[in-house]
């Protein structure tokens, strides 16, 4: 019981993102344009490609572009994006999508619509693209990966813990987050050592930083060709939290899963 406290808590402590945290961050389609172009240009636009040469930017007024300081040419970080040459509010894009990251039972397109006043037309094609964006093939490129494995469906024969040999209905997952990033999650054959570090090599950049828990299928991970340093956190042990080693993030995603 002691466990599942400490286990709850250390859930508790990693979910702490709510609708005022969000408010407070994205106050404005402003704030929510900046951080789109931060995302996609670390450290800000420095690069013209009409002048050919490193020059400084500045937000073009009364648009969603950002011009070159030198020559004027317009960069436009919605480019290539769900939101380009969308007529709606980008912070009610992100109040979407913030909903539907943060509601454990789902979201409807009519409860989007409810939530920020657009349409239900807009709100159908809101929720459409974000699934869409969610479902799409990704690499993590983060340094900083936490992994986990679930398993997802059915009732377990055994009463608790992992399946019992035979036990068909639990379908097993792989999770792997980057911290304040993106998370891929698979279904995979089974929790054998070979599936999982091939999964790692897929997914993960070399030369990350990795997280587990204490399962002997990750063992490997630390001596894999690809230079990943890899640390592990003993749950068995009651241990969840060490420094930064831990794997909060993705059982968080499990918790929304």
């Amino acid at each position: 019981m002691g466990d599942i406290q400490g286990r709850n808590n250390c859930l508790n402590e990693a979910q702490k993102y709510t609708i005022a945290d969000f408010n407070r961050e994205f106050p404005s389609d402003d704030a929510c344009l900046e951080y789109i172009a931060e995302e996609r240009f670390p450290g800000g636009i420095t690069h013209c490609s009409k002048c050919n040469a490193e020059r400084k930017h500045h937000r073009a007024t009364g648009r969603t572009a950002y011009a070159c300081d030198h020559c004027g040419n317009h960069i436009y970080p919605l480019a290539g994006t769900i939101f380009e040459k969308s007529s709606t509010s980008l912070r009610l894009w992100f109040h979407a999508m913030f909903q539907m990251g943060s509601t454990k039972c789902g979201i409807s397109a009519k409860q989007i619509q409810r939530e920020t006043g657009v349409t239900y037309k807009t709100a159908w094609r809101m929720f459409k693209q974000i699934r869409t964006l969610m479902s799409e093939e990704i690499s993590l490129e983060g340094s900083l990966v936490e992994i986990d494995e679930m398993y997802h469906g059915g009732k377990r024969k055994n009463g608790t813990g992992r399946p019992a040999v035979g036990d068909k209905q639990k379908i097993p997952v792989m999770g792997m987050v980057e911290r304040g990033g993106r998370v891929v999650a698979r279904k995979i054959k089974d929790c054998k050592s070979r599936t999982l570090l091939e999964n790692v090599k897929e997914y993960v950049l070399p030369k990350s930083t990795i997280f587990t828990d204490e399962l002997k299928a990750y063992h490997g991970i630390g001596n894999m060709t690809n230079g990943y340093n890899h640390h592990r956190v003993s749950h068995s042990e009651g241990i969840y939290v060490t420094g930064n080693v831990h794997t909060n993030t993705i059982e968080g995603f499990w918790s929304l899963v």
